[in-house]
């Protein structure tokens, strides 16, 4: 399986599992909740990058490296659209 970005959205946990969403260079046709990360670079990617509608399990041993951290900006906008996509928004 090919190595991909994503953001870990969970705080360690006992068990292990770690929360993810997807990330991807193809910046068309974007759902509801996608964006565009402000700050691609300096979060250490390579390329415009978008945050994908997705909320994934994954084992820790199939992280292999952090490359960086959100932005102030692009975190508080994945907090919305999480909150979007789980129905959380009042």
């Amino acid at each position: 399986s090919k190595v991909r970005p994503a953001v870990v959205v969970n705080a360690p946990h006992p068990s292990q599992d770690i929360l993810i969403v997807p990330l991807t260079s193809k910046t068309e046709s974007l759902l509801d909740g996608e964006f565009l990360l402000s700050g691609w670079s300096a979060a250490g990617l390579n390329v415009p990058t978008v945050v994908k509608r997705g909320l994934y399990t994954i084992h820790e041993s199939l992280i292999i490296q952090a490359i960086g951290k959100l932005s102030d900006e692009d975190a508080e906008c994945l907090e919305q659209s999480l909150r979007g996509w789980l129905g959380l928004i009042e």
